[in-house]
């Protein structure tokens, strides 16, 4: 009668130890894909306004294109705050390392250009909302380590869905 149920036991027990290694197996693909392939976001506020809507979408970023130096002007990537690291947030690349960028020091002077040149290891983001956006007019240019990954699809709102390859640059 012993026997018996150590045996029971020692089924049971191998049972629940395969089904614990199938979930955490699914996790830790979960994680990995989160992390290092593609995630989804919700983009608040109105910077990227009209190409991104203040009322919240939903768009996927993928994290290979930053990684492998495939980012070009016009790509809308998800980034790091260069003041606070726990915000997260979408901008337009408008240069990248060695591109020399004019812009608007203040939109509402269209006489206020400034130019510069974008250094090594960075790129120059802004918001297409000039008025709203805070970007590497107000911060200098982000460094590659502080870039996620770039947009590339919005998955909501339902009317939008769509590719955001490049936005409205195509």
């Amino acid at each position: 009668m012993a026997w018996r149920n150590l045996l029971q036991w020692k089924s049971l027990s191998k049972e629940v130890l395969d089904q614990t290694l199938i979930v955490t197996k699914f996790f830790c693909f979960l994680h990995v894909t989160d992390k290092y392939l593609c995630s989804s976001d919700h983009v608040y506020g109105s910077s990227m306004a009209p190409a991104l809507n203040r009322t919240g979408d939903v768009v996927l970023v993928e994290k290979v294109s930053n990684r492998l130096g495939k980012l070009v002007p016009g790509d809308i990537v998800w980034l790091k705050s260069p003041e606070n690291p726990r915000i997260t947030f979408p901008s337009r690349v408008m240069g990248l390392e060695g591109d020399r960028v004019a812009y608007l020091a203040d939109p509402t002077v269209e006489t206020s250009t400034t130019t510069f040149v974008v250094p090594k290891g960075h790129v120059w983001v802004q918001g297409d909302n000039l008025f709203t956006s805070k970007d590497s007019r107000y911060f200098g240019p982000v460094p590659y380590g502080l870039l996620e990954g770039k947009v590339f699809y919005r998955i909501w709102p339902l009317l939008d869905y769509g590719s955001l390859d490049q936005g409205l640059w195509k």
